[in-house]
Protein backbone atom coordinates (compact mmCIF):
# COMPACT_ATOMS: atom_id res chain seq x y z
CA UNK A 1 0.00 0.00 0.00
CA UNK A 2 3.03 2.26 0.50
CA UNK A 3 2.16 5.78 1.67
CA UNK A 4 -1.38 5.49 0.35
CA UNK A 5 -4.26 5.31 2.82
CA UNK A 6 -6.48 2.26 2.54
CA UNK A 7 -10.24 2.72 2.30
CA UNK A 8 -12.19 -0.47 3.01
CA UNK A 9 -15.51 -0.58 1.11
CA UNK A 10 -18.16 -2.87 2.60
CA UNK A 11 -20.99 -2.20 0.13
CA UNK A 12 -21.39 -1.04 -3.43
CA UNK A 13 -20.54 2.67 -3.27
CA UNK A 14 -21.29 5.02 -6.15
CA UNK A 15 -18.33 5.43 -8.52
CA UNK A 16 -18.94 9.19 -8.49
CA UNK A 17 -18.06 9.20 -4.79
CA UNK A 18 -15.09 6.86 -5.00
CA UNK A 19 -13.64 8.89 -7.87
CA UNK A 20 -13.04 11.70 -5.36
CA UNK A 21 -10.33 9.59 -3.71
CA UNK A 22 -7.23 10.15 -5.88
CA UNK A 23 -5.35 6.92 -6.63
CA UNK A 24 -1.98 8.47 -5.75
CA UNK A 25 -3.16 9.03 -2.16
CA UNK A 26 -5.74 6.28 -1.55
CA UNK A 27 -6.14 2.58 -2.16
CA UNK A 28 -9.80 1.56 -2.29
CA UNK A 29 -10.78 -2.08 -1.92
CA UNK A 30 -13.09 -4.68 -0.41
CA UNK A 31 -10.33 -6.75 1.22
CA UNK A 32 -7.82 -4.53 3.01
CA UNK A 33 -6.20 -5.77 6.23
CA UNK A 34 -5.18 -2.40 7.70
CA UNK A 35 -7.48 0.28 6.27
CA UNK A 36 -7.37 3.87 7.48
CA UNK A 37 -11.11 4.23 7.00
CA UNK A 38 -14.28 2.29 6.15
CA UNK A 39 -17.03 3.23 3.72
CA UNK A 40 -20.33 1.46 4.33
CA UNK A 41 -24.00 1.61 3.39
CA UNK A 42 -26.15 -1.11 4.96
CA UNK A 43 -23.60 -3.75 6.03
CA UNK A 44 -23.88 -4.67 9.73
CA UNK A 45 -20.59 -3.74 11.41
CA UNK A 46 -21.60 -4.71 14.96
CA UNK A 47 -20.18 -8.22 14.72
CA UNK A 48 -17.23 -7.14 12.60
CA UNK A 49 -13.69 -7.05 13.98
CA UNK A 50 -12.90 -3.46 13.04
CA UNK A 51 -9.11 -3.15 12.57
CA UNK A 52 -7.17 -0.93 14.99
CA UNK A 53 -5.86 0.97 11.96
CA UNK A 54 -9.30 2.47 11.25
CA UNK A 55 -9.34 6.21 11.91
CA UNK A 56 -12.82 7.01 10.59
CA UNK A 57 -16.01 5.40 9.28
CA UNK A 58 -18.20 6.93 6.61
CA UNK A 59 -21.84 5.90 6.16
CA UNK A 60 -23.16 6.70 2.68
CA UNK A 61 -26.60 7.51 4.06
CA UNK A 62 -28.23 9.04 7.10
CA UNK A 63 -28.81 6.27 9.66
CA UNK A 64 -25.89 4.74 11.57
CA UNK A 65 -27.68 1.95 13.46
CA UNK A 66 -25.55 -0.63 11.61
CA UNK A 67 -22.33 0.85 13.04
CA UNK A 68 -21.04 0.40 16.63
CA UNK A 69 -20.88 4.15 17.24
CA UNK A 70 -20.29 3.90 21.00
CA UNK A 71 -17.35 1.54 20.57
CA UNK A 72 -15.86 3.81 17.92
CA UNK A 73 -16.23 6.84 20.20
CA UNK A 74 -14.22 4.99 22.86
CA UNK A 75 -11.45 4.59 20.28
CA UNK A 76 -11.59 8.23 19.20
CA UNK A 77 -12.97 7.29 15.78
CA UNK A 78 -15.58 9.58 14.20
CA UNK A 79 -18.55 8.10 12.35
CA UNK A 80 -19.63 10.30 9.46
CA UNK A 81 -22.98 10.22 7.68
CA UNK A 82 -24.68 12.10 4.86
CA UNK A 83 -27.79 13.78 6.29
CA UNK A 84 -30.02 15.31 3.67
CA UNK A 85 -28.23 13.76 0.69
CA UNK A 86 -31.12 11.35 0.11
CA UNK A 87 -33.83 13.79 1.22
CA UNK A 88 -35.42 14.32 -2.18
CA UNK A 89 -35.59 10.57 -2.84
CA UNK A 90 -37.37 9.97 0.48
CA UNK A 91 -39.69 12.94 -0.11
CA UNK A 92 -40.82 11.52 -3.44
CA UNK A 93 -41.42 8.10 -1.88
CA UNK A 94 -43.55 9.69 0.86
CA UNK A 95 -45.68 11.34 -1.82
CA UNK A 96 -45.97 8.00 -3.62
CA UNK A 97 -46.98 6.34 -0.34
CA UNK A 98 -49.73 8.89 0.25
CA UNK A 99 -51.14 8.39 -3.22
CA UNK A 100 -50.92 4.60 -2.98
CA UNK A 101 -52.89 4.68 0.25
CA UNK A 102 -55.44 7.31 -0.77
CA UNK A 103 -56.26 5.67 -4.11
CA UNK A 104 -55.93 2.02 -2.98
CA UNK A 105 -53.35 1.44 -5.69
CA UNK A 106 -51.70 -1.64 -4.17
CA UNK A 107 -54.86 -3.80 -4.03
CA UNK A 108 -56.02 -2.37 -7.35
CA UNK A 109 -52.79 -3.47 -9.03
CA UNK A 110 -53.13 -6.89 -7.42
CA UNK A 111 -56.71 -7.16 -8.73
CA UNK A 112 -55.62 -6.33 -12.29
CA UNK A 113 -52.69 -8.76 -12.14
CA UNK A 114 -55.10 -11.61 -11.37
CA UNK A 115 -57.41 -10.89 -14.31
CA UNK A 116 -57.43 -13.33 -17.22
CA UNK A 117 -56.73 -11.37 -20.42
CA UNK A 118 -58.44 -14.13 -22.43
CA UNK A 119 -61.68 -13.72 -20.49
CA UNK A 120 -64.47 -12.50 -22.79
CA UNK A 121 -65.97 -10.69 -19.82
CA UNK A 122 -62.70 -8.80 -19.05
CA UNK A 123 -64.14 -5.29 -19.52
CA UNK A 124 -67.15 -6.10 -17.37
CA UNK A 125 -64.97 -7.58 -14.60
CA UNK A 126 -62.84 -4.43 -14.63
CA UNK A 127 -65.86 -2.16 -14.34
CA UNK A 128 -67.45 -4.28 -11.62
CA UNK A 129 -64.19 -4.68 -9.70
CA UNK A 130 -63.06 -1.08 -9.65
CA UNK A 131 -65.79 -0.15 -7.17
CA UNK A 132 -63.86 -1.91 -4.42
CA UNK A 133 -60.91 0.45 -4.89
CA UNK A 134 -62.57 3.86 -4.74
CA UNK A 135 -60.39 6.24 -2.80
CA UNK A 136 -60.16 9.91 -1.92
CA UNK A 137 -58.12 12.91 -3.00
CA UNK A 138 -55.25 14.27 -0.92
CA UNK A 139 -55.91 17.94 -1.76
CA UNK A 140 -57.57 19.59 1.23
CA UNK A 141 -56.44 16.85 3.63
CA UNK A 142 -54.09 17.49 6.57
CA UNK A 143 -50.64 15.95 6.55
CA UNK A 144 -48.96 15.67 9.93
CA UNK A 145 -45.16 15.61 9.88
CA UNK A 146 -43.22 14.46 12.94
CA UNK A 147 -39.59 15.50 12.46
CA UNK A 148 -38.85 18.71 10.55
CA UNK A 149 -35.32 18.12 9.32
CA UNK A 150 -34.32 18.28 5.67
CA UNK A 151 -36.73 15.52 4.62
CA UNK A 152 -39.62 16.82 6.71
CA UNK A 153 -39.23 20.32 5.26
CA UNK A 154 -39.19 19.02 1.68
CA UNK A 155 -42.26 16.88 2.33
CA UNK A 156 -44.06 19.88 3.83
CA UNK A 157 -43.28 22.05 0.83
CA UNK A 158 -44.42 19.40 -1.65
CA UNK A 159 -47.63 18.69 0.26
CA UNK A 160 -48.55 22.37 0.37
CA UNK A 161 -48.01 22.60 -3.40
CA UNK A 162 -50.43 19.67 -3.78
CA UNK A 163 -53.10 21.58 -1.89
CA UNK A 164 -52.73 19.95 1.51
CA UNK A 165 -52.71 21.53 4.94
CA UNK A 166 -49.59 20.69 6.95
CA UNK A 167 -49.23 20.26 10.70
CA UNK A 168 -45.64 19.81 11.94
CA UNK A 169 -43.89 18.91 15.17
CA UNK A 170 -40.19 18.82 16.05
CA UNK A 171 -39.03 19.78 19.55
CA UNK A 172 -35.41 20.01 18.37
CA UNK A 173 -35.79 21.81 15.06
CA UNK A 174 -32.55 23.44 13.92
CA UNK A 175 -32.26 27.08 12.85
CA UNK A 176 -31.51 26.02 9.26
CA UNK A 177 -34.57 23.75 9.20
CA UNK A 178 -36.75 26.49 10.65
CA UNK A 179 -35.66 28.84 7.86
CA UNK A 180 -36.41 26.12 5.27
CA UNK A 181 -39.86 25.37 6.63
CA UNK A 182 -42.70 26.87 4.57
CA UNK A 183 -44.57 29.60 6.45
CA UNK A 184 -47.90 27.82 5.85
CA UNK A 185 -46.92 24.94 8.14
CA UNK A 186 -48.88 25.02 11.39
CA UNK A 187 -46.67 24.14 14.35
CA UNK A 188 -48.01 21.48 16.74
CA UNK A 189 -47.00 21.28 20.38
CA UNK A 190 -46.70 17.49 20.65
CA UNK A 191 -46.71 14.16 18.83
CA UNK A 192 -50.24 13.56 20.13
CA UNK A 193 -51.49 16.82 18.64
CA UNK A 194 -50.20 15.72 15.23
CA UNK A 195 -51.81 12.29 15.55
CA UNK A 196 -55.16 13.82 16.52
CA UNK A 197 -55.22 16.47 13.83
CA UNK A 198 -54.07 14.70 10.66
CA UNK A 199 -55.53 12.43 8.00
CA UNK A 200 -51.98 11.42 7.02
CA UNK A 201 -49.04 11.22 9.42
CA UNK A 202 -45.45 10.80 8.24
CA UNK A 203 -42.47 10.16 10.53
CA UNK A 204 -39.00 11.57 9.93
CA UNK A 205 -37.01 11.14 13.13
CA UNK A 206 -33.88 9.11 13.97
CA UNK A 207 -34.18 5.88 15.93
CA UNK A 208 -33.10 6.66 19.48
CA UNK A 209 -34.27 5.35 22.81
CA UNK A 210 -36.48 8.44 23.06
CA UNK A 211 -38.10 7.75 19.68
CA UNK A 212 -38.40 3.95 19.84
CA UNK A 213 -42.11 3.07 19.50
CA UNK A 214 -42.94 6.77 19.24
CA UNK A 215 -46.26 5.59 17.80
CA UNK A 216 -47.58 2.88 20.10
CA UNK A 217 -50.64 1.29 21.75
CA UNK A 218 -51.09 4.32 23.99
CA UNK A 219 -51.36 6.95 21.25
CA UNK A 220 -52.26 5.29 17.94
CA UNK A 221 -55.92 5.43 18.97
CA UNK A 222 -55.73 9.23 18.85
CA UNK A 223 -55.56 9.11 15.07
CA UNK A 224 -58.65 9.88 13.02
CA UNK A 225 -60.73 6.94 11.82
CA UNK A 226 -59.30 5.76 8.52
CA UNK A 227 -56.10 7.80 8.88
CA UNK A 228 -52.91 6.77 7.08
CA UNK A 229 -49.67 6.31 9.02
CA UNK A 230 -46.40 6.42 7.04
CA UNK A 231 -43.00 5.37 8.30
CA UNK A 232 -40.05 5.93 5.97
CA UNK A 233 -37.71 6.62 8.87
CA UNK A 234 -36.74 3.50 10.85
CA UNK A 235 -38.61 0.30 11.66
CA UNK A 236 -38.46 0.72 15.46
CA UNK A 237 -40.16 4.13 15.42
CA UNK A 238 -43.57 2.41 15.19
CA UNK A 239 -44.75 -0.50 17.33
CA UNK A 240 -45.96 -3.17 14.86
CA UNK A 241 -48.36 -4.62 17.42
CA UNK A 242 -50.11 -1.26 17.77
CA UNK A 243 -50.49 -0.99 14.00
CA UNK A 244 -51.93 -4.51 13.69
CA UNK A 245 -54.47 -3.89 16.44
CA UNK A 246 -55.50 -0.51 14.99
CA UNK A 247 -55.94 -1.97 11.51
CA UNK A 248 -58.01 -4.90 12.83
CA UNK A 249 -60.22 -2.48 14.79
CA UNK A 250 -60.59 -0.39 11.60
CA UNK A 251 -59.29 2.65 13.46
CA UNK A 252 -56.28 2.95 11.14
CA UNK A 253 -56.94 3.03 7.41
CA UNK A 254 -53.49 2.12 6.09
CA UNK A 255 -49.93 1.69 7.33
CA UNK A 256 -47.33 2.53 4.67
CA UNK A 257 -43.73 1.72 5.51
CA UNK A 258 -40.32 0.91 4.08
CA UNK A 259 -39.74 -2.04 6.43
CA UNK A 260 -41.55 -5.33 5.65
CA UNK A 261 -41.14 -7.00 9.04
CA UNK A 262 -42.46 -10.49 9.75
CA UNK A 263 -45.14 -9.13 12.11
CA UNK A 264 -46.90 -7.05 9.45
CA UNK A 265 -46.15 -9.18 6.40
CA UNK A 266 -49.27 -10.03 4.43
CA UNK A 267 -51.57 -7.75 6.42
CA UNK A 268 -54.06 -6.31 3.89
CA UNK A 269 -53.94 -2.91 5.56
CA UNK A 270 -50.17 -2.61 5.18
CA UNK A 271 -48.29 -1.30 2.16
CA UNK A 272 -44.70 -2.39 2.82
CA UNK A 273 -41.86 -1.45 0.48
CA UNK A 274 -38.41 -3.10 0.48
CA UNK A 275 -36.40 -0.23 2.00
CA UNK A 276 -36.52 1.94 -1.13
CA UNK A 277 -36.12 5.31 0.62
CA UNK A 278 -32.64 6.10 -0.69
CA UNK A 279 -32.70 3.66 -3.61
CA UNK A 280 -32.36 6.10 -6.46
CA UNK A 281 -29.32 6.68 -8.63
CA UNK A 282 -29.27 10.32 -7.61
CA UNK A 283 -29.48 9.65 -3.87
CA UNK A 284 -26.73 7.04 -3.94
CA UNK A 285 -24.47 9.45 -5.84
CA UNK A 286 -25.24 12.36 -3.51
CA UNK A 287 -24.64 10.28 -0.37
CA UNK A 288 -21.37 8.85 -1.66
CA UNK A 289 -20.00 12.20 -2.77
CA UNK A 290 -20.96 13.89 0.48
CA UNK A 291 -19.52 11.27 2.83
CA UNK A 292 -16.32 10.74 0.79
CA UNK A 293 -15.62 14.48 0.80
CA UNK A 294 -16.14 14.59 4.58
CA UNK A 295 -13.97 11.52 5.12
CA UNK A 296 -11.14 12.89 2.98
CA UNK A 297 -11.23 16.29 4.71
CA UNK A 298 -10.89 14.50 8.05
CA UNK A 299 -8.12 12.16 6.98
CA UNK A 300 -6.07 14.92 5.36
CA UNK A 301 -6.86 17.98 7.48
CA UNK A 302 -8.64 16.73 10.62
CA UNK A 303 -11.80 18.75 9.94
CA UNK A 304 -15.06 17.20 11.16
CA UNK A 305 -18.38 17.72 9.36
CA UNK A 306 -21.50 15.61 9.95
CA UNK A 307 -20.05 13.12 12.42
CA UNK A 308 -22.71 11.59 14.65
CA UNK A 309 -20.35 11.20 17.61
CA UNK A 310 -17.92 14.14 17.29
CA UNK A 311 -18.41 17.91 17.47
CA UNK A 312 -18.22 19.84 14.21
CA UNK A 313 -14.73 21.34 13.95
CA UNK A 314 -13.16 23.14 11.02
CA UNK A 315 -9.98 25.22 10.95
CA UNK A 316 -8.23 26.75 7.95
CA UNK A 317 -4.62 25.67 7.54
CA UNK A 318 -2.13 28.25 8.81
CA UNK A 319 0.80 25.86 9.07
CA UNK A 320 2.20 22.81 7.31
CA UNK A 321 2.08 20.91 10.60
CA UNK A 322 -1.18 19.94 12.27
CA UNK A 323 -2.10 17.63 15.14
CA UNK A 324 -5.64 16.29 15.67
CA UNK A 325 -6.58 15.02 19.13
CA UNK A 326 -9.77 13.27 20.25
CA UNK A 327 -10.25 13.07 23.99
CA UNK A 328 -12.77 12.59 26.75
CA UNK A 329 -14.59 15.82 27.61
CA UNK A 330 -13.10 16.29 31.08
CA UNK A 331 -11.46 19.29 32.81
CA UNK A 332 -7.87 20.43 32.11
CA UNK A 333 -7.38 18.51 28.87
CA UNK A 334 -6.40 21.62 26.91
CA UNK A 335 -3.96 22.59 29.64
CA UNK A 336 -2.29 19.19 29.54
CA UNK A 337 -2.14 19.21 25.73
CA UNK A 338 -0.59 22.70 25.69
CA UNK A 339 1.90 21.74 28.40
CA UNK A 340 2.98 18.60 26.54
CA UNK A 341 3.53 20.61 23.35
CA UNK A 342 5.49 23.27 25.14
CA UNK A 343 7.64 20.60 26.78
CA UNK A 344 8.39 19.21 23.32
CA UNK A 345 9.38 22.68 22.07
CA UNK A 346 6.34 22.99 19.80
CA UNK A 347 4.89 26.49 19.38
CA UNK A 348 1.11 26.57 18.92
CA UNK A 349 0.25 28.73 15.92
CA UNK A 350 -3.51 28.22 16.06
CA UNK A 351 -5.90 25.98 17.98
CA UNK A 352 -9.60 25.13 18.06
CA UNK A 353 -11.33 22.91 20.59
CA UNK A 354 -14.96 21.85 20.74
CA UNK A 355 -16.95 19.29 22.67
CA UNK A 356 -20.10 17.25 22.18
CA UNK A 357 -21.40 15.29 25.11
CA UNK A 358 -18.59 13.10 26.41
CA UNK A 359 -16.38 13.72 23.36
CA UNK A 360 -13.99 16.62 22.78
CA UNK A 361 -11.86 17.29 19.73
CA UNK A 362 -8.90 19.59 19.25
CA UNK A 363 -7.06 20.76 16.14
CA UNK A 364 -3.65 22.37 16.67
CA UNK A 365 -1.48 24.00 14.01
CA UNK A 366 2.16 24.14 15.12
CA UNK A 367 5.13 26.03 13.65
CA UNK A 368 7.50 23.09 13.33
CA UNK A 369 7.37 19.32 12.77
CA UNK A 370 6.23 17.11 15.66
CA UNK A 371 8.53 14.27 16.67
CA UNK A 372 7.38 10.71 17.36
CA UNK A 373 8.20 11.18 21.04
CA UNK A 374 6.10 14.36 21.22
CA UNK A 375 3.12 12.56 19.67
CA UNK A 376 3.62 9.64 22.06
CA UNK A 377 3.58 12.03 25.04
CA UNK A 378 0.29 13.49 23.82
CA UNK A 379 -1.21 10.03 23.37
CA UNK A 380 -0.12 9.10 26.91
CA UNK A 381 -2.20 11.86 28.52
CA UNK A 382 -5.06 10.34 30.52
CA UNK A 383 -8.32 10.78 28.62
CA UNK A 384 -6.73 11.14 25.17
CA UNK A 385 -8.40 8.67 22.80
CA UNK A 386 -6.49 9.26 19.57
CA UNK A 387 -3.72 11.46 18.22
CA UNK A 388 -3.08 12.03 14.51
CA UNK A 389 -0.23 13.98 12.92
CA UNK A 390 -1.30 15.67 9.67
CA UNK A 391 1.63 17.39 7.95
CA UNK A 392 0.94 18.81 4.51
CA UNK A 393 2.59 16.74 1.79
Amino acid sequence: MGDRLGILVLNQISADGLSRLPAERYQVGKDLATPAAVLVRSADMHAMAIPASVRAIGRAGAGTNNIPVKAMSARGVPVFNAPGANANAVKELVLAGMLMAARNLAPALSFVAKLDPADAELDKRVEDGKKAFAGFEIAGQTLGIIGLGKIGCLVADAAIKLGMDVLGFDPEITVDAAWSLPSQVKRAGSVNEVLKGSQFVTLHVPLLEATRHLVNDANIGLMRDGAVLMNFSREGIVADSAVIDALEARRLGRYVCDFPSAAIHGNPGVIALPHLGASTREAEENCAIMVVDQLRDYLEHGNVTNAVNFPSVSMSRESNYRVAIANANVPNMLGQISTAMAKAGLNIHNMVNKSRGEMAYTLVDIDSPASESALADLAAIGGVLSVRYLPLK
